[in-house]
């Protein structure tokens, strides 16, 4: 028995030695650099697979949007825009799964028995969460972008021949000239859709039945863009007259003549809120799909309020009336099958410590930063003196940028969570 505990205790003690730099938050940088250079490749091959089947879904979306038949077409442009969304959400989970493996957090479940887990299961559980963080926080905006590009470089000078003989061509309107009628059927078709396998995907029944709750979502969410934009071009007004909005801004004025501060207050607020989203939010949200995608306790609701006031509420509950029980989850049912996740991601950043998070929020700010001079450098050196020659340097500028950006993003996600996990885990 000495023999033997001779021989562990030197591993022990060399052990955190060893680990000790690797666990310190400042080594986030140097994490993210070596999962991204042991993982290269299926990282470069993920989202290049992903980014051709989006664009073709674009280009397919954009081309049969203008002919006979045109409200038919513009269903099935709803329907393609859709797949375009859950296009990036296969390719971002499946860019997080790949490189699980470099992750010491993997390793260590992958020793205990745990954490062999499909791509399938983390996509489904990830699908619906994606989708809100992916249309709460305005990344569907590229998307619609991208199509209204499309759509107008298929035939750059039909909006204008149109235009001059006093026609619509429809051009860039393909996600919003959908009938009233047609639009709403659609969103109870795709609200009974993502209701069915919603439930379905609470209780744990289907592979799949996240992946198609999050489609019919989504598509409620995209036919009922075309019912609102026919409400606002009939009833322009009724938004900006409603009492509540009238009273707000009522108020604001009034506070901004009488207190002494406040217009500056919110003046400020107004210039700095774009930056905290920026620096802030989204780092976290994004952080958020990698810990789903990694991690299936995220889920686990007794995990999140676990050292917590909750804790001793959820345990009165227990010993409630049966009918008060019942009461209760139905409605914290919904959320908390939205909203757990997100608080047990922001509990296990929490535990990581401040100068991770801060160091991850900077790393984030610095490769989108990146990103936009690494895309003008491209730009420059591939200027040429033939007009209009950008037609042909934007597409493989912009691939090869937007390629390097989301490839060290997915790595700056994973390092992060590989650390914020492992320090949790080492300290417990």
């Amino acid at each position: 028995m000495s023999d033997t505990s001779a021989l562990v205790a030197p591993r022990q003690a060399a052990e955190p030695r060893t680990r000790s730099w690797m666990l310190s938050p400042y080594s986030l940088p140097v994490h993210m650099l070596r999962i991204a250079g042991s993982c290269a490749l299926p990282l470069i091959m993920w989202f290049s697979l992903g980014r051709v089947v989006r664009w073709g879904l674009l280009l397919l979306a954009a081309t049969i949007s203008h002919g006979s038949w045109y409200q038919a077409r513009l269903i099935a442009t709803v329907f393609l825009f859709t797949l375009v969304v859950m296009t990036s959400l296969a390719t971002t989970v499946g860019m997080l799964h790949v490189i699980r493996g470099a992750l010491m957090e993997t390793q260590a479940r992958r020793a205990a028995g745990e954490g062999r887990e499909g791509i399938f299961g983390a996509l489904n559980r990830t699908a619906l969460l994606f989708a809100g963080i992916y249309m709460t926080w305005g990344f569907v905006l590229q998307d619609v972008r991208d199509f209204m590009d499309i759509d107008l470089f298929r035939q750059p000078d039909v909006i204008f021949t149109d235009a001059f003989s006093g026609q619509d061509s429809k051009v860039m309107e393909g996600l919003t000239n959908l009938d009233l009628t047609i639009s709403l059927v659609g969103m109870v078709l795709a609200y009974v859709l993502k209701t069915v396998f919603g439930r379905k995907h609470e209780a744990s029944e289907g592979r799949f039945s996240g992946i198609v709750a999050t489609f019919g979502e989504l598509a409620f969410v995209f036919y009922g863009i075309n019912v609102v934009a026919t409400a606002v071009d009939t009833r322009s007004g009724w938004v900006g007259s409603r009492t509540a909005l009238v009273a707000l801004k009522e108020w604001v004025t009034d506070a901004e003549a009488n207190v002494p501060g406040f217009a500056a207050f919110w003046g400020f607020m107004g210039d700095a809120w774009p930056y905290v989203v920026e620096a802030l939010i989204l780092p976290l949200a994004w952080l958020t799909v990698g810990v789903l995608v990694y991690g299936a306790y995220v889920d686990d609701t007794e995990t999140t309020i676990r050292g917590t006031r909750l804790e001793t509420v959820a345990a009165r509950m227990e010993q409630t009336h049966t009918l008060t029980r019942r009461v209760a989850a139905r409605l914290t049912a919904g959320w908390t099958e939205r909203w757990i996740p997100l608080i047990n991601a922001f509990r296990l950043t929490v535990r990581g410590g401040a100068p991770l998070f801060g160091l991850f929020a900077l790393c984030y700010v610095g490769l989108q930063v990146g990103s936009d001079y690494l895309g003008r450098a491209g730009r420059y050196l591939l200027a040429g003196d033939r007009p209009y020659f950008w037609f042909v340097t934007d597409v493989p500028v912009e691939f090869v940028t937007d390629l390097v950006t989301t490839t060290l993003t997915m790595c700056l996600i994973a390092a992060t969570f590989d650390l914020a996990a492992t320090r949790s885990r080492l300290g417990r």
